[in-house]
């Protein structure tokens, strides 16, 4: 979901790596230890929760966690909890790393300190401030000075133990007087309107025809003076009412002009910052990749976009701006990444990748070490297979993995770790069996692999046989070496990675999944001496129940299956597709006549067929919805019933109001439903944004349930539910990608023209990139240059002609913004360099 600005679309997507927890305090009892999990937080929102690690001071998460922000923030915070059977969990401490802090710890471990969590340390939001400075002329003739206050509005304040009932108090402080007024409070909200104005009496009545505004002692009082406001929790705690953030202002401000109005960000008091052993909470390791796309409309792109579709097509295909991309890249992932979503989003993927494999098989004289190293082509297919496999996997490996996670059977055969009343050769047969089940599975799933992938796989296969023609087992291990080695087997070692598991498992079944993974890379490699292959002897003799030739059949029929170029393409596939699932809160739909119409947290499941709810993961459904019942699926205000992360979906007679947990939840729940209902032909045009309460529509006042929306429908997103791409965004990223590396571009023209002009020995700073026609390459690199130094100059321009519109103080720019100032400072220099 990206932010749109004039002519600009705005994306945000973090990735984070939670790595493990060290020197946590002490439990105060007599086990000492904690069960501990972590939470991602965008400001103080929960978007993301690890599994509990339990009786640990230093517990290991190993959890990755990827999300597209739908909105702004300023902290991206990570807290600790210690998990309180009978009570509500405790904090132990957080890491809240500024958004404009994001950049110094891009991709890299880092080890942050906890520190200490407290009203102030929570403080969050922005609020909307007007003063008004005024002469008033008494009934004797004589003037003062009134201060009109008024408090219009607040944003995104803090949620206090699930709940916020916010009032301000407004302060009118100096050195020798302090007056201090209060609005109403407002219900359940985090967003309130007080709109609420104070008067207050600055300085003491003066004669009527002083020339200045003050005389000499009230200007030194009131230069002295300020306006504070405090934002409150209105609780029924006996402990009072929760702090939520200030604003201090002196009255000088108002000696330039006499009224002022602005948005500012809240701050913690003055005493927040307590001085505290920086590591008494312990410490988190992070690695937080932070992205900010800022993509312009289509025409922008399409110089380089075009340069980098035909690369398929340039002889040789080392001379194309594609492989030039992964050659300049320090880590081929970067530039398979946009490579590979730009080519599918085209349906050109695999003339692309065929290309490059051919030209890598050509290179490679060895077929044992063939797509073995971390090539451009390795990391593309790699890619490819996880985009386009998602579903593939969900429906061959989740039902199996799921029991193995549920059922925990012990499977350790290595007979060093054998723990206490455990029987080797139970073990190894639970492990057989496991290993049966997911191999049989894989090799019956032919059938259903995605029709790009098996393209793909033939394309390898031919490449391969082509190349090594006295080598009869080459054309399976070409395909076996992807969908074994890189696609299921590391499906099976960390199931959480490919949104099989929702956590990264348990130790033991953890260990249970590297034993198959092993096994079942094993099977599929079809080496000849696959005994010898294992470094320990217990999975030698292990394997030796797999040592038929039986298994070694089904893998060739798999892989001749995937791999054939005839192979029948199977688009429909009769079992059912999970998209997605999760709890949510949901409104009765007054399917009743006479019933509440009350929220009720449920189970809800989507398919490709269907969307269910049921009371809980497992039950019976309380109610269905096929798919083509679907007319609309949209954002809910939050007027409608005072709930944040509401959306609803619209059906023929009723519309269903949910609540997410999160506003990463709505946004992919929202992406999801409107994905797999795109193409049902009755989907409406326009919709109602708030609900149908008390005889009519909260948006347009209309008062029959069946009239027509009064909001066009949100635009019409990809109806191929695995593949979403924005074409444009990759070709922006890719854009980042050149001009990132462009010293690296110039260094290969000047290898380019040192090969044209001398065909000795290569100088060895050149010696790193593949250059097999000097003239064409030199030719490709010099149009990516141009190409990408012209929307270099676009950004620019754009980047200047927003410093000159934005105005600091604004709701988008709040006073307070380090961002934007940070900003400005960076503009103001490129202004005084241009000068």
């Amino acid at each position: 979901m990206a932010v749109e600005e004039e002519g600009l679309r705005v994306f945000q997507s973090v990735r984070i790596k939670i790595g493990e927890a060290k020197n946590l305090p002490t439990y105060p009892g007599p086990n000492k230890m904690r069960d501990c999990y972590c939470t991602v937080n965008l400001d103080q929102e929960e978007v993301f929760r690890t599994k509990i690690v339990e009786k640990s001071l230093c517990p290991f998460y190993g959890e990755d966690f990827y999300c597209e922000i739908p909105r702004s923030f300023r902290h991206l915070s990570f807290y600790i909890f210690d998990r309180d059977v009978f009570r509500r969990d405790s904090i132990i401490g957080k890491v809240a790393i500024q958004k404009e802090d994001l950049q110094k710890y891009h991709n890299r471990d880092t080890w942050f300190q906890l520190q200490h969590v407290d009203a102030d340390s929570e403080v969050q939001g922005k609020v909307h401030l007007e003063l008004r400075l005024s002469e008033v002329i008494t009934d004797t003739g004589v003037i003062c000075h009134k201060l009109a206050t008024r408090v219009l509005e607040c944003k995104g304040l803090p949620i206090v133990n699930g709940q916020c009932d916010p009032y301000a108090t407004v302060t009118l402080a100096g050195p020798y007087r302090s007056e201090a007024k209060k609005t109403k409070v407002k219900k359940k909200t985090n967003n309130p309107q007080f709109d609420e104005v104070f008067y207050f009496e600055v300085t003491r009545p003066c004669s009527y025809n002083k020339k200045s505004h003050f005389d000499i002692e009230d200007a030194d009082e009131v230069d002295k003076m300020e306006i504070r406001v405090d934002l409150w929790n209105a609780s029924n705690l006996k402990f009072g009412d929760e702090f939520l953030g200030e604003l201090r202002l002196p009255l000088k401000c108002l000696r330039q002009s006499s009224s002022y109005e602005a948005w500012y960000f809240l701050q913690p008091r003055d005493n927040g910052n307590k001085s505290l052993k920086p590591d008494d909470l312990g410490s988190l390791r992070l690695n937080v990749v932070y992205t900010e796309d800022h993509v312009f409309s289509s025409d922008y792109y399409s110089p380089l976009r075009d340069l980098l579709l035909k690369s398929a097509d340039v002889e040789p295909v080392s001379a194309s701006a594609a492989h030039v991309l992964g050659e300049v890249c320090r880590e081929k992932q970067e530039a398979a990444i946009p490579l590979v979503r730009l080519f599918l989003h085209y349906g050109k993927i695999v003339p692309f990748i065929s290309a490059i494999a051919n030209a890598e098989v050509k290179r490679t004289q060895d077929p044992n070490t063939i797509f073995r190293g971390n090539s451009l082509t390795s990391k593309c297919i790699d890619e490819t297979m996880k985009l386009a496999g998602m579903h593939y996997l969900q429906v061959t490996l989740k039902p199996i993995l799921d029991e193995i996670c549920q059922l925990h059977k012990p499977c350790e055969i290595d007979p060093v770790k054998l723990k206490d009343g455990e029987n080797l050769e139970n073990n190894r047969e639970n492990l057989r069996q496991y290993v049966d089940r997911i191999f049989t599975v894989i090799t019956k799933s032919g059938v259903t692999c995605p029709t790009v992938m098996c393209d793909i796989f033939f394309s390898l296969r031919e490449s391969a046989a082509k190349r090594f023609q006295g080598d009869p087992d080459v054309r399976y291990t070409a395909v076996s070496s992807f969908i074994f080695l890189r696609f299921f087997a590391p499906a099976i070692l960390s199931p959480n990675l490919f949104q099989l598991t929702p956590h990264h498992p348990d130790p033991q079944t953890s260990r249970t999944l590297t034993l198959i993974s092993k096994t079942i890379q094993t099977l599929g490699s079809l080496s000849k001496s696959k005994s010898a292959s294992f470094k320990e002897s217990y999975m030698a003799t292990f394997y030796d129940y797999f040592n038929e030739q039986k298994y070694a059949d089904a893998v060739k029929n798999f892989l001749d299956l995937i791999s054939s170029s005839g192979r029948r393409d199977h688009k429909s596939i009769e079992q059912p597709i999970l998209l997605k699932e999760g709890f949510m809160i949901k409104r009765a739909q007054g399917r009743k006549r006479f019933g509440m119409k009350n929220f009720k947290k449920r189970w809800f499941r989507l398919t490709n067929h269907e969307f269910t709810y049921q009371k809980s993961k497992g039950d019976h459904p309380l109610c269905s919805i096929p798919i083509e019942n679907i007319l609309a699926v949209e954002k809910l205000e939050e007027e409608s019933f005072k709930m944040k992360n509401m959306f609803q979906v619209i059906q023929p007679e009723r519309v269903l109001y949910i609540q997410a947990n999160n506003c990463v939840e709505a946004k992919d729940w929202i992406d999801i439903l409107t994905k797999v209902s795109q193409c049902n032909k009755k989907r409406l045009t326009v919709y109602h944004p708030s609900a149908y309460l008390n005889g009519h529509w909260l948006c347009c006042k209309a008062t029959a349930d069946n009239t027509p929306g009064c909001t066009p429908c949100t635009g019409g997103l990809p109806a191929n539910i695995q593949l979403d791409i924005d074409g444009d965004r990759e070709t922006e990223r890719i854009y980042s990608l050149f001009n990132l590396y462009m010293p690296k571009l110039e260094k290969m023209q000047e290898a380019c023209g040192s090969k044209s002009v001398y065909d000795g020995p290569e100088q060895e700073e050149y010696s790193t990139f593949i250059i097999d026609d000097p003239k064409e390459t030199y030719k490709t690199l010099k149009q990516i240059i141009d190409g990408v130094g012209t929307l270099e100059q676009e950004h620019a321009q754009y980047k200047r002609d927003k410093f000159k519109k934005t105005k600091y103080g604004s709701q988008e720019h709040p006073i307070g913004d380090k961002s934007f100032q940070s900003y400005i400072r960076q503009q103001s220099e490129i202004s005084a360099h241009s000068i």
